[in-house]
């Protein structure tokens, strides 16, 4: 990804109709969108906002480094890595960034909230828009953040989670499959990271090395638009990035996420770099 100030947003799961896919981009008009308003069917990932559904109202406090990126709007999430660094996807890049930390209802403010501009925003370099590949940007803070009960740090992964792994996704995506509600708490969902083989089988040739599927082939839960750029975090561990799918909940048609033990070195330079 460049280095640029600024920031952008992505979600996860979009209202999955038919064929649609989700991705999840705020600067950037959904190519998926634009072919759904021409009628056609497609096989590609797009960037519309995600949600959670079928999941359940987190409780407060229980996702501390759960944070939202706002644009004058929430329009992706992000897990905070360190006092001064927020790990998000690539497709919810925009120049200018408020990250807000502390968040539980995002329509109130309810005293302890950071609301934190980027001072920089750095998408992997090598970031495909058109497949989604190696979604994952950082974004500096322009101060450290405080830590403490509600803002909190999650650790980067040691290793690969491997499948059957249980994970928490979060998000203040939409939660229906079909319309939209955007939920004023945050909102969560069990789900158990998927083996490669079925990821593969659900999206054919269009999963690369760097993306991991979670979820249920059997439909009703999953990340949705609104979720993009959130955490999967597994074992205390933050294994996945809420990045793209075809609708929201659909059948043999699970979440798909940014693979984030490919990047640890990638991060973990790019912060010495700009620090």
């Amino acid at each position: 990804m460049s280095a640029v100030t600024g920031s952008d947003h992505a979600v996860i799961c979009s209202a999955k109709p038919t064929q649609q896919t989700h991705s999840y981009s705020p600067d950037l008009m959904n190519p998926l969108l634009i072919l759904a308003f021409l009628g056609a069917a497609v096989a590609t990932p797009t960037d519309d906002d995600d949600k959670i559904v079928g999941g359940y109202t987190c409780e407060e406090n229980s996702v501390p480094y759960q944070v939202s990126l706002n644009a004058g709007y929430h329009f992706c999430g992000g897990s905070l890595i360190s006092d001064q660094w927020v790990v998000s996807a690539a497709h919810c890049y925009k120049s200018r960034i408020q990250v807000r930390l502390g968040e539980y209802n995002i329509d109130v403010l309810e005293g302890n909230e950071q609301f934190i501009n980027s001072a920089k925003v750095i998408r992997h370099p090598n970031y495909n828009s058109w497949i989604l590949d190696n979604d994952i940007m950082l974004i500096k803070l322009s101060s450290p953040a405080v830590l403490n009960a509600r803002v909190a740090t999650i650790s980067l992964p040691r290793a690969c989670a491997a499948p059957g792994t249980q994970c928490l996704i979060s998000g203040w995506g939409n939660t229906l499959s079909s319309g939209t509600n955007y939920p004023e708490l945050l909102q969560c969902l069990d789900a158990p990271i998927l083996t490669q083989a079925q990821c593969e089988a659900s999206y054919p040739g269009q999963i690369t090395e760097n993306m991991i599927c979670a979820g249920f082939l059997e439909g009703g839960k999953d990340s949705c638009q609104g979720d993009s750029g959130g955490p999967v975090v597994c074992n205390g561990e933050l294994q996945g990035i809420v990045s793209w799918g075809y609708g929201c909940a659909q059948k043999n048609k699970p979440g798909v996420y940014t693979k984030v033990c490919n990047f640890v070195d990638w991060i973990q330079s790019t912060i010495a770099a700009n620090s």
